[in-house]
């Protein structure tokens, strides 16, 4: 058989992508060069926020230049002479790698999302925010004028019922009260609930305001309000080696836009161990010394501080900063030397121990303050922390955040932004819980070595850590075993860690010293002895020290057999193994709050409370009480983020006799369907009910037209809010919208309501709506309505009227 060969021989006139080494004048005198050679330039990305960074410096450089821009990653850049055109890659303009993606686990859509971390089941105890605590008797079907709908029902004291419409579930949550106790069933019809709201309300708004007395303290204290991003903020942040997660890039945008308001900034950004809170904070620093500030980054050990001056130093050696380091390892002269540094303003970003808040420190100009991992300070340390922070916009990162600060930034009295998007290909690892037998750890050493990684075997006495050693290299002679504490020489502690780090070792004995920041990619497996020993939040900061690439990681928890330990360790131990999930951090600190009794939330007398009503109808309260504490005491301060929200209306409560439900024999499965219509209630925009859609139709089929109708009654609620409307009722064709019942609500002085009341007036009968005023509220009526289109229909034009 003959080889077909042709003659013929196809030569490209091509030539690589030109190396512009992040010379944007270089670049754009090429663009000009190449479009007046007749030259056609597209630049290709896989992130469309590239294509807004490069015209921002365009624009800046002011240079008028053209490019088509084209969402597609390509490998490298070339230029084709016969086509007269030029492919440039955002990668190599600046300077990042390009990395093949897979796309998992990566999109909006993907993103973890606060999950539903306690579903119900029959015979639980839940609160109704309404009537108190009852028993959940699962999902009925009621019929209301002829037609389905599905309700949840509940059983209180004397075995009275309630159904609760399914567009009311958020007034319904598990109770959580302290472990143990059996709560009080309440009676329906008795003024006892209300009461007890009343006085924890009461109770409530009194720490509140102190809290809100705090922020207000800050928000009207003269802060240094930042510029706008320059050139060189866009250009460091499109030389991040990786895309951004769609969090981070939302973190990112949050801490600068609260940089550049007129009070200090304070926000805590809660993001799970290895998923980009430091590139926020390189970010947030640069920015501040991009202004002529100095920056201060306080971390909790000495290694941390090493560590941060390497990943700061690195990302950015191409900038006009400098970055220096204070921690025990530094002698009493290269201190001295930096703290004039300091002082004189030549150091611009200083990462440092709490040594940073000692009497002896000064700065020229100290613009912005990082706090790592916050709750390993002391209390002292934290209160000499508040006396820097009054003029200094301060962001916090943490992993697990304390139950306290969690809860504050959840109640606003502190802003929160929160990074759940796990980087691309990570894994989550994989946790079991065992019993120390050496046969487990020879064999989990060898797998991990022989695959090329390393090892973490975690002790907590420093007197025991060198029989441990001995241990370690008897069952596994082969391998290099290193030895690190707090106790040892600084020097000495130093340079193991650093051969550690460069791979010299392959176990690595220590205590919990690793426990924050060291980042070492390839280990990926940890063992920690006697786990029930630690706190949740060390377990859940020790196991992220793992499964910072794309390696699956594992992490083996080694502890006495589970009927010796206290019913605290069993839980911390199930609730790290549970929650294996990347970006479990959030609901890590959620269950935290749990297991420590929620009573020292908000001070001991507070547990009472909390035992009668359950821990998120306490959450609930407290969370409106802040509302009602910054529309009332403190509506001078939080004007802007009033006007801004524009809406009085909370909750708001649909009763239809239209057929509106997930039919049983579209979903069969109880608990599915209540967790879907859970997960439904918390919609908030047109995209999430296509994204809901679309996932109902891929696991279950076409949409029936009852579900169709839910979906309306949600677009309703969210109408009704805009509007005022707390109570919508569609029955036998007739429709009532219910305003605000609160006479004295500051909604009836806006602006927003007296245009409607002019609309309504001009335009009502021509509508066919009228108004009904009664001893206590006031109510749209309108008597002949086919359906909930129409009803949609008539509000739209209402919500057009006040655009």
């Amino acid at each position: 058989m003959s080889l077909l060969r042709s003659p013929q021989v196809i030569s490209f006139q091509t030539k690589p992508q030109p190396s512009f080494n992040k010379n944007f004048e270089l670049l754009i005198r090429h663009l000009h060069e190449m479009k007046a050679a007749g030259f056609e330039t597209y630049i290709c990305s896989e992130n469309p926020k590239q294509f807004d960074r490069l015209a921002a410096i365009f624009k800046e450089l002011k240079a008028d230049v053209q490019f088509l821009p084209v969402q597609v990653p390509i490998h490298e850049g070339f230029i084709d002479e016969d086509l007269k055109i030029e492919v440039l890659t955002d990668h190599q303009i600046f300077q990042r790698y390009h990395q093949y993606k897979i796309r998992q686990g990566f999109s909006k859509d993907t993103a973890l999302n606060y999950r539903v971390l306690r579903e119900l089941a029959p015979g639980d105890f839940v609160t109704h925010i309404d009537h108190g605590i009852a028993k959940f008797a699962g999902l009925q079907t009621i019929e209301i004028g002829g037609q389905k709908q599905e309700a949840v029902r509940l059983n209180f004291k004397n075995n009275d019922i309630v159904y609760v419409s399914i567009h009311s579930l958020h007034k319904i949550s598990k109770y959580l009260g302290k472990e143990g106790d059996t709560p009080q069933l309440s009676k329906l019809g008795s003024d006892a609930w209300k009461q007890l709201k009343a006085r924890t309300k009461k109770k409530i708004k009194d720490i509140a305001a102190e809290l809100i007395k705090l922020y207000a303290s800050r928000r009207a204290a003269k802060g240094h309000a930042f510029p706008l991003d320059d050139v060189l903020q866009t250009e460091l942040e499109a030389s991040f080696l990786y895309e951004d997660t769609p969090d981070q890039y939302k973190s990112t945008q949050e801490v600068k836009s609260d940089m550049e308001k007129p009070y200090p900034m304070d926000r805590l950004i809660c993001g799970d161990v290895g998923f980009g809170k430091t590139e926020v904070a390189i970010r947030a620093a640069f920015k501040a010394v991009s202004d002529g500030k100095q920056v201060a980054v306080l971390v909790p050990t000495t290694i941390l501080a090493l560590q941060h001056w390497r990943t700061f130093t690195e990302r950015l050696v191409d900038f006009p900063v400098t970055v220096d380091y204070i921690n025990r390892f530094r002698t009493a002269k290269e201190k001295k030397d930096i703290l004039e540094k300091l002082k004189s303003g030549k150091i611009d970003i200083v990462i440092g121990t709490h040594a940073l808040l000692g009497k002896d420190v000064g700065f020229k100009d100290l613009g912005l303050l990082i706090v790592d991992e916050e709750q390993k300070f002391g209390v002292a340390s934290k209160e000499k922390l508040r006396g820097f922070k009054v003029n200094v916009d301060t962001l916090t990162l943490t992993a697990t955040p304390i139950p306290r600060t969690l809860q504050f930034s959840l109640m606003a009295a502190r802003d929160l932004s929160v990074i759940r998007t796990p980087p691309p290909n990570r894994q989550p690892i994989h946790t079991e819980i065992r019993v120390f037998d050496e046969d487990l750890i020879q064999e989990v050493i060898h797998t991990e070595v022989n695959r090329g990684g390393q090892v973490y075997f975690v002790h907590n006495r420093v007197n025991d850590l060198p029989k441990i050693v001995e241990t370690l290299k008897r069952i596994c002679p082969e391998t290099d075993v290193a030895m690190a504490h707090g106790q040892m020489d600084p020097e000495h502690l130093e340079k193991v860690l650093v051969d550690f780090i460069d791979r010299k070792f392959d176990v690595l004995a220590c205590t919990n010293i690793i426990e924050t920041g060291l980042d070492i990619p390839n280990a990926n497996t940890i063992i920690i002895n006697r786990a029930d020993m630690f706190g949740l939040s060390d377990l859940h900061q020790l196991r992220g020290r793992v499964g910072r690439s794309n390696q699956k990681a594992y992490c083996y928890l080694f502890a006495p057999p589970m009927s010796v330990l206290t019913q605290e360790a069993r839980k911390r131990l199930k609730t790290i193994e549970e929650f294996t999930d990347l970006g479990s951090g959030f609901q890590v600190a959620m269950r935290d709050l749990d297991i420590r009794g929620a009573g020292n939330l908000l001070g001991g007398e507070q547990s009472g409370f909390i035992a009668d009503i359950g821990f998120e109808t306490y959450q609930k309260i407290l969370d409106e009480a802040i509302q009602e504490l910054k529309e009332t005491d403190f509506k001078d301060i939080f004007q802007e983020e009033i006007a801004q929200k524009g809406n009085y209306v909370r909750d708001v409560i649909i009763e239809t006799d239209v057929e509106m439900l997930i039919p049983s024999e579209f979903v069969t499965n109880t608990q599915e369907r209540l967790n879907l219509y859970t997960e439904l209630n918390s919609i908030e925009n047109e995209e999430g009910i296509s994204a809901f859609t679309q996932r109902l139709q891929d696991r279950f089929g076409k949409i029936p037209s009852p579900v169709n109708a839910l979906f309306d009654g949600l677009r309703l609620q969210w109408i009704c809010k805009k509007i005022g409307f707390e109570r919508l009722i569609l029955k036998g064709g007739k429709l009532r919208c219910y305003f605000l019942g609160d006479p004295q609500s500051s909604f009836y002085n806006t602006d927003h309501f007296h245009i409607l009341m002019a609309f309504m007036q001009k335009h009502g009968r021509i509508m066919g709506i009228s108004l009904k005023q009664t001893n206590k509220e006031l109510i749209l009526v309108q008597d002949e309505v086919r359906s909930l289109k129409a009803v949609k229909s008539l509000l739209e034009q209402l919500t057009t009227a006040l655009a």
